[in-house]
């Protein structure tokens, strides 16, 4: 009894074929699906997806979505997904590139943000123990030094 999948994104079918096995990657984990699975609704994390089927295996590219089983039937509904035929090896190089570079930024960022942070502490600390001193009206008080005894001792 083969396994009709059914792989489909919002603009288009990619894959709808009788299979022996699916191989998915759920949220914890791979899950192997072969026919008469027990019932099941899960949501996939980006991975690799792979079809066995005959002695073959194809290979897809799955960026997160829903995978419902029913015991002859697989039905993903991915948000994207794509044949490993189908990448193009430069344009997915250059995507990674442009990602690293984002994140760099925005770790750069974080780090500028956490600086200034911490420059805005130190001004609000300042202000307020300024402001503080001059309702004392702008007297020091002194701090006495230490082995240094005060006329009240």
């Amino acid at each position: 009894m083969p396994l009709k999948l059914d792989i489909v994104t919002v603009e288009r079918l990619v894959y709808s074929e009788d299979v022996d096995m699916v191989i998915a990657p759920g949220i914890e984990g791979q899950l192997g699906i072969l026919p008469r699975h027990a019932p099941l609704l899960t949501a996939l994390t980006y991975g690799e997806l792979r079809v066995k089927r005959g002695g073959e295996e194809e290979s897809f590219a799955i960026g997160g979505g829903f995978m419902e089983v029913q015991p002859d039937r697989v039905t993903v509904l991915a948000d994207t997904a794509e044949r490993a035929e189908e990448i193009d090896l430069e344009r997915a190089q250059a995507a990674r590139r442009r990602a690293e570079e984002h994140l760099e930024r925005q770790l750069q960022n974080k780090v500028d943000f956490a600086r200034s942070e911490a420059a805005l502490r130190r001004s609000l600390i300042r202000i307020k123990l300024g402001e503080a001193r001059r309702r004392r009206g702008g007297r020091r008080t002194e701090t006495p030094k230490p082995g240094v005894r005060t006329p009240s001792e």
